[in-house]
């Protein structure tokens, strides 16, 4: 699950409406300390009555870039609107790098109420591995519609939520979300500057953090979207920041 955090943040709306669908185009910077940026990402959310379409490319660069070999992501996630919050119904992860491609792809039941995993890996263009399975947990989100529905499913100060989210299997899908008090707000401005309409801290487990537990703090904006990130504690490097540009 390496980074898919990092590339969930996002930065600066702008939006053109048809007669039929809204699009959304919105673009972050990722900088890592002493490294400076990182990385960039590009997302396209095609907003119609009924259904939405999301898609986000991650592109490394600077030393990022040589160090992981020329690390590319691609995120798609289609689905449809319940309560005005994006419900996903399909979800995948296509991965590039040096000689070696990998998807997966989440098809998600939500009669049966549950979720099919198919994993693919090319090396030089040629399939080596292919499996497919049911997850051991359900969710109605994934990775890319649980950031853009918290501007929404989350509101009240000083309380936790706890969301599942597709494309998390090691942790069973579980976030958990905690909203600071009034009096918990100052920490929050100092890590992420003001003018946010609301705070928030996800906990997420995974081995790339020291303590195999993680933070990532956001601020939340009028416009129902991440303004800004911090991851806290990855590796032995410090922290991830991820900022609208």
């Amino acid at each position: 699950m390496r980074q898919k955090f990092l590339w969930m943040g996002v930065c600066c709306l702008v939006f053109a409406s048809g007669a039929f669908a809204t699009i959304i185009q919105i673009n972050y910077d990722a900088k890592f300390g002493l490294f400076g940026t990182v990385g960039r990402l590009h997302t396209t959310l095609n907003k119609r009555t009924k259904h939405y379409e999301l898609e986000t490319t991650v592109h490394l660069s600077g030393i990022a870039k040589a160090l992981l070999k020329n690390h590319r992501e691609r995120h798609i996630s289609k689905g449809h609107y319940e309560r005005g919050l994006m419900v996903s119904d399909l979800y995948q992860i296509i991965q590039h790098y040096s000689d070696t491609v990998t998807s997966k792809e989440y098809r998600i039941d939500h009669k049966r109420k549950h979720v099919i995993r198919r994993y693919r890996k090319w090396k030089h263009g040629k399939l080596v591995k292919e499996q497919t399975k049911t997850l051991n947990f359900y969710a109605k989100d994934d990775l890319l519609t649980l950031y853009f529905n918290l501007g929404k499913a989350i509101q009240k100060r000083g309380k936790t939520y706890h969301f599942k989210a597709v494309g998390l299997e090691k942790q069973k899908g579980q976030v958990r979300v905690s909203v600071p008090s009034a009096t918990e707000r100052s920490t929050y401005i100092k890590l992420l500057g003001n003018g946010a309409k609301l705070y928030a801290k996800a906990l997420i487990y995974q081995k790339n953090f020291k303590h195999k537990k993680g933070d990532i703090f956001l601020s939340i904006t009028a416009d129902g979207y991440v303004q800004k990130a911090v991851m806290k504690d990855i590796l032995l490097y410090g922290d991830v920041k991820i900022v609208r540009r």
